[in-house]
């Protein structure tokens, strides 16, 4: 996950709806059953999925209330400490 990129599509879901979103995450999630995809490929519809639900993630907590730089702080923390364990 990079923390850019969320914050850039926690922006996006401000500016636009949260179902684009899910929608895009629905559409590469679909397209990870194609066979004939190389690792390398699944690797980065992965990394696009993860960022994706991370982005809704942090929006869902700013909606809650938080700041949004808290929100992204607090979610790479447990990110990271999920790594970590």
């Amino acid at each position: 996950m990079k923390l850019p990129i969320i914050k850039h599509l926690t922006n996006f879901i401000e500016e636009n709806d949260q179902d684009y979103l899910i929608e895009t995450i629905e559409v590469l999630e679909a397209l990870t059953e194609v066979s004939s995809l190389k690792d390398e490929e699944l690797d980065v519809i992965g990394e696009l999925i993860s960022n994706m639900y991370g982005a809704l993630e942090v929006h869902k907590m700013v909606k809650e209330g938080k700041d949004k730089k808290e929100a992204l702080n607090d979610f790479m923390k447990r990110v990271l400490g999920s790594i970590d364990k």
